[in-house]
């Protein structure tokens, strides 16, 4: 019996001697927003790598050894340090980090926490894009980083967007940001065969972002050398977490409406207004109005000619044209993503379907989507992964915004012109109808009878492998690829042939692929030593892309039937193209800290380029940037106000080589020269010294922290000098050529930025906000003398010492008070060199002067977020300001006071008369320019303030969806576009005529369709 207890002694000493060695801790991470679990939290040993993750509901479970103490940390959230003391239950809040210094950014070939940033860098989150009714995911960054400037330019789907960050810093070559996905620059070219570009980024899903990286000075975008003079674009997929696998289900529907429509006259104002018109011009040329061949008598039987009286309607039937170009535009997306794994391999696989019609008649997009992204440990200093994004999207575009058969200019037809023939159902104008009904072509008989599709296949995929040679030293390995499939297909049947030389319809098929690859190959070393911490990458990247094209055209087919080119009598057009482009690259950064508060950071890249020449094809690009931690200091540390203070600046040069392919060559061209022979004839002017448009940019700012960061920011003055500008300028005809490419000029840009979030209120009801803003100026400060026009009359310019594409035009004066003429001010040089402000009604003595610009002077946006007990709301305005738009394209035609018989916008009923003299729109005369030239009466003011998004949304209680086994359940609803605060007179302020769009050309108006307003409603549901 002795025995027997000195065994069970000895037992009970082992375990609880193995209980004290192996002791499990578990329990449950939350947040203290909402007491939601907390998925993915990092749960370790303070000083040692033993830890685990929290699951999908928070829930953890670890072993530990004595009372040892465990540190939970998560971004986005303050780190929590919890000692055991013999506890076997730890439940633990984390609190929101609204500064969120811990926070990791991607730098390009790395990552850093943000509070170590010397450079600027804008972070957005997956939260702030998801579930918004777009179809592009740049799209939905408007408003949310200082600096970058979005402009959708058209209410069209797949429809190319400008996006800008601090400024245009190329006058000729591309002024977009560099976009890389996963460690992949893609193509983003625009690859249409009509002026209206497509967007590639629609191939994207948003709804796989993680985060989007805004690399905006130069010393955090010079690691990109070359290609960073635009900034850069980080974006990085989801990922798998270790854990229990989590599936995840949204689905949303909804409908969009155009912004605002624009009224048009009436039949009854229509007659009335152009009754008096032709009356006006009979006065002036001394016609009697009953003469035959009078202004009156003409009108009269225009009327008659446009369905006035006819087919059996009333006298004064009017047709809306506006509203008839609007379609029902419903919206549904559905998503599926799952993803998990273990502590070896985690995966991550979504698929999306996205089905959206746009409000313009026949525009619609869809896109099927889907991506497997896939890590794998292989062994503790070996890991491996790969992503894979396919996507095919498909969109059912519409003519360019000059073209009579886009819907928008449907509200230049008369209105008594009725919309469809009684006697055939068919549209007016459908052959063989009355073909002098409409007076211009009538874009609903597109409708079944044309169409215009872009189908695009996409794969945007890359694999690699890190090892790791010894402790902090790493060499990773990357091939990416970005292959593109776009085929576009166009078709007018007979019915539609009013514009075109082939009476028994036109086809065109046109099909672009594009291959590009990408391998990068680095080390990167890390090491921390007493107060020292060093950080370093050193490698090389290799981008090579081949773009090939075929085109083919055919007319006149048999019938209807028929629609395929194979089918046409007549083969008319047909070609091939094929063009490359190649970067070789070496890099390295190091980045190194002392004490926690100096900072310091220097990079370099050497870029070569095929599109160079042989005696200037690699280009140098480095940068040095440092910090201050003031707030380390002893003299801030203890501080109860400040909380956290850092000054940073920068310094770097970036390049720009978006320029088209061959620049730097003497080129061919072969085609028949003798007849129908075939022959070559030189068609470019070598120029051997091309070299790399360069921008040199100084950063300086200050990140801030105030009241435990409840109160935080940055504020950043920057300057960008651009030098080298890549232009084709003009060279003496001795050479047998008219152009050439060259190194000429130099531009500056230069602003403030400025950030600022708070956390206003805490607890159970919480109200947070973010606010930014930017200004920002541009200036062309040499172009060697030459002045570039562009856009409509040429009334762009690239001129020195004005903002790219500034507004050169007369300056309107207003309306004689005594006779209605419209008046210019004459702005001819004075002696004493002053401008003669003396008002003519002869436009040409009036004298072109600069007369706005297109680029803002600031932008900005503010999204406060409210949150109360699983309701929340968040609220976001963004706004432009100080820049003009050009509504002549639009003016010339249905503001210009009855200049031709296209309807007219209702404030031409202001036009002068004898009656109503004080007024600035001048005699209503037909066929008479009065006032309908090109002048600042078409320069509009093009600020506006406008409710990008709200979005209220609710999470169902824990207690509730547990019960059923669900993670999560969240509803919510959406609104883009709700508000618009504007006196733009047109349909939207934010435009950017598709047909004309380039680098000199912007803020046009051409019949361009708004933005849309979208509401959406739907749910999230979690597994």
């Amino acid at each position: 019996m002795r025995k027997l207890l000195l065994v069970s002694f000895l037992f009970l000493v082992i375990a609880c001697s193995s209980y004290a060695q192996s002791q499990v801790v578990s329990g449950r991470v939350t947040s203290s927003d909402d007491g939601a679990g907390l998925p993915g939290v990092s749960v370790s040993i303070k000083g040692r790598t033993q830890g685990t993750l929290t699951d999908a509901s928070g829930n953890y479970r670890l072993s530990t050894d004595g009372n040892v103490t465990l540190v939970y940390s998560f971004i986005g959230f303050t780190s929590v340090e919890e000692p055991v003391n013999n506890r076997s239950v730890i439940n633990v809040q984390l609190k929101t980090d609204v500064r969120n210094l811990s926070e990791v950014v991607v730098t390009g070939y790395g990552q850093q926490i943000k509070r170590d940033l010397t450079g600027n860098i804008a972070k957005v989150k997956a939260a702030d894009i998801q579930d918004q009714p777009v179809t592009t995911f740049d799209q939905a960054l408007q408003g949310k980083a200082a600096g970058v400037q979005i402009n959708s330019g058209s209410g069209k789907l797949g429809q190319g967007i400008q996006v800008r960050v601090r400024g245009q810093s190329s006058v000729s070559a591309s002024n977009q940001p560099l976009y890389v996905v996963d460690g992949t620059p893609v193509t983003t070219d625009n690859l249409s065969f009509n002026s209206a570009s497509t967007n590639p980024l629609a191939d994207i899903n948003p709804q796989d972002i993680e985060s989007v990286d805004i690399l905006k000075d130069a010393s955090a975008g010079a690691i990109y050398g070359a290609r960073a003079a635009n900034g850069v674009v980080l974006i990085t997929t989801k990922r798998g977490k270790a854990g229990r696998t989590n599936i995840n289900f949204g689905a949303q529907y909804g409908s969009s409406k155009p912004t605002k429509k624009l009224n048009f006259l009436n039949t009854d104002q229509y007659v009335k207004f152009y009754n008096q018109a032709a009356a006006n011009s009979d006065r002036i040329e001394g016609l009697d109005p009953a003469d035959p061949d009078s202004y009156s008598s003409y009108m009269k039987s225009f009327y008659d000619t446009q369905g006035l009286g006819t087919y059996g309607t009333p006298q004064q039937a009017s047709t809306n044209w506006g509203d008839l170009a609007y379609q029902d535009a419903p919206y549904q997306q559905y998503d599926l993503n799952i993803n998990g794994g273990n502590e070896k391999t985690t995966f991550y696989l979504s698929g999306q379907l996205l089905d959206q019609k746009g409000i313009l008649v026949g525009n619609a997009l869809q896109r099927y989507s889907g991506r497997l992204n896939l890590d794998h440990q292989v062994s503790d200093r070996f890991r491996t992964g790969f992503n894979i994004g396919l996507t095919r999207t498909f969109n059912q575009r519409i003519s360019a915004d000059n073209q009579f058969d886009n819907p928008m200019q449907m509200v230049a037809l008369p209105p008594m012109t009725p919309a469809t023939d009684p006697t055939t159902g068919l549209p007016v104008g459908t052959p063989p109808g009355d073909i002098s009904i409409p007076v211009y072509y009538n874009p609903l008989i597109n409708i079944g009878n044309a169409y215009f599709n872009t189908t695009v296949y996409r794969n945007i995929s890359n694999v690699y492998g890190q090892l790791q040679i010894i402790k902090g030293l790493t060499f990773r390995t990357e091939f990416g690829l970005d292959v593109l499939n776009q085929q576009e297909e166009l078709y007018y049947n007979s019915k539609t042939q009013r514009n075109f030389s082939a009476p028994q319809g036109v086809g065109q098929n046109r099909y672009v692929r594009v291959e590009n690859y990408t391998t990068n190959n680095f080390f990167s070393y890390g090491t921390v030593f007493g107060k020292h911490a060093i950080d370093a990458t050193l490698g090389m990247s290799y981008q090579q892309s081949q773009q090939k094209t075929n085109f083919t055209e055919g007319r006149d087919f048999p019938s209807d039937a028929y629609r395929q080119i194979v089918s046409a009598a007549r083969k008319t057009d047909g070609s091939s193209t094929q063009t490359d482009y190649r970067f070789l690259s070496y890099f390295a950064r190091a980045n190194y800290k002392f004490s926690d508060r100096y900072l310091l950071g220097l990079s370099a890249r050497v870029d070569g380029s095929s599109r160079f020449g042989r005696n200037s094809r690699y280009g140098f690009f480095p940068a040095i940037s440092a910090g201050w931690v003031l707030s380390e200091e002893s003299f801030l540390k203890n501080n109860n106000t400040i909380s956290f203070l850092k000054l940073r600046s920068s310094y770097g040069r970036t390049g720009n080589a978006e320029i088209q392919n061959f620049p730097q060559l003497g080129l061919f061209t072969g085609d028949a020269n003798y007849g129908s022979l075939p022959g070559q004839r030189p068609s470019q002017l070598a120029n051997p010294d091309l070299k790399w448009e360069t921008t040199n940019q100084f950063d300086i700012g200050l990140d801030f922290g105030i009241l435990n960061n409840r109160i935080n920011g940055e504020i950043d003055y920057y300057n960008k000098q651009t030098t080298g500008l890549l232009l084709n300028v003009n060279v003496p005809g001795t050479t047998g050529f008219a152009t050439q490419f060259r190194n000429v000029g130099s531009l500056e840009n230069k602003g403030f930025e400025f950030v600022l979030n708070t956390e206003n209120l805490t607890g159970a009801f919480r109200w947070t906000t973010s606010f930014n803003a930017a200004t920002n100026q541009n200036k062309i400060t040499n172009l060697q003398g030459q002045i570039i026009e562009g856009g409509i009359n040429a009334m762009s310019r690239a001129v020195e010492g004005q903002p790219l594409g500034v507004f050169f035009t007369q300056e309107y004066a207003g309306v004689d008070p005594a006779n209605g003429d419209a008046l210019w001010y004459k702005n001819t040089a004075n002696p004493d060199g002053s401008l003669d402000r003396t008002t003519t009604n002869v436009y040409s003595q009036a004298q072109r002067v600069v007369m706005g610009s297109p680029l803002p002077k600031w932008t900005g946006g503010i999204t406060n977020t409210f949150s109360y007990k699983g309701i929340t709301l968040s609220v976001l305005f963004n706004g432009v300001f100080g820049n003009k738009i050009n509504f002549y394209g639009v003016g010339r035609y249905s503001s210009a006071n009855g200049r031709f018989e296209d309807n007219q916008t209702v404030d031409q009923l202001a036009a002068w008369t004898s009656q109503n003299t004080n007024t600035n729109v001048p005699e209503a005369r037909l066929y008479y320019n009065n006032g309908a030239q090109s002048s600042s009466r078409f320069i509009l003011d093009g600020a506006f303030v406008r409710l990008r998004t709200a979005t209220l949304s609710y999470n169902l209680p824990k207690t509730l969806i547990n019960r059923v086994k669900l993670n999560s359940v969240r509803f919510f609803v959406t609104g883009q576009n709700l508000l618009t605060f504007t006196k733009y007179a047109g349909w939207d302020p934010e435009v950017n005529a598709d047909y004309i769009v380039s680098n000199i050309a912007q803020g046009y108006d051409f019949y361009t369709a708004p933005q849309a307003r979208t509401i959406t409603g739907g749910i999230n549901i979690g597994f």
